[in-house]
């Protein structure tokens, strides 16, 4: 099995603050890997710091064989990965369609018939999306907007797709959907690296999970070893 993304002794600081201490983890060609832990132990940073949002005080970072440490965001999404921010952080004045053709910016005016193919594939995953393609993004439901998000995201066609807490501030419904489509877009052919307080859907749709506390990786494993690990279960999974 290839190793797309492979990150070796991170550490990364937020002024005299380190948000990360020596944390190691990788994704490999055509895995679901799941980073799960309680608030500020470090899986968000570690996601900014994959995708050139956050500077890296050490450590190694490549993808697909490239060292990739100290890229621009910009030239990250034109390799391939491409990060779904926590917030959605979609376009809310702008319609459905127009959100999704935004996520289509590094694509050249001559390829419209590739954004067409493109959101044709984002219309077949999310069939609700075509028919709010006209509506105001800001006039979804929470679930509808993560739907989106990851649509735009989708326009990019990445390899790897990073996920920042998708389920947060969802329903119950739309947490099951949501999930649903993460493990729809796997097997469609995309590498996904999730980071997740829902450790328990989190585990269940991953192949193999990291759980992070104060900085660094405390665990990892497949995801039938973490769900069993009796410590995982008492202080992440609620017994």
């Amino acid at each position: 099995m290839n190793t797309m993304l492979d990150v070796k002794n991170l550490f990364v600081s937020y002024g005299t603050v380190e948000a990360l201490q020596n944390a190691s983890f990788f994704v490999n060609e055509g895995e679901i890997v799941a980073m799960v832990g309680p608030n500020g132990a470090g899986k968000s940073t570690a996601l900014k710091a994959v995708c050139g949002l956050v500077a890296v005080n050490n450590g190694e970072i490549t993808f697909e064989g490239q060292n990739i440490k100290g890229l621009s965001p910009d030239a990250l999404v034109r390799k391939g990965l491409c990060l779904v921010p926590e917030g959605r952080r979609i376009f809310r004045s702008m319609t459905v369609l127009e959100n999704l053709e935004m996520g289509a910016f590094t694509l050249r005016r001559n390829q419209a018939g590739v954004v067409r193919e493109r959101m044709d594939e984002v219309f077949r995953l999310f069939p609700l999306l075509k028919e709010r393609r006209k509506q105001r993004a800001g006039t979804l439901s929470t679930g509808e907007q993560q739907m989106l998000a990851i649509g735009r995201a989708l326009m990019l066609k990445p390899s790897l797709l990073l996920l920042d807490e998708p389920s947060l501030g969802l329903s119950p419904n739309y947490v099951e959907s949501v999930f649903d489509k993460v493990a729809e877009i796997n097997r469609n052919g995309t590498s996904v690296l999730l980071v997740e307080q829902n450790a328990q859907k989190a585990l269940e749709v991953c192949h193999r999970g990291y759980v992070f506390e104060v900085g660094s990786v405390s665990f990892q494993g497949e995801k039938e070893d973490l769900l069993k690990d009796e410590r995982i279960r008492e202080v992440f999974l609620g017994g």
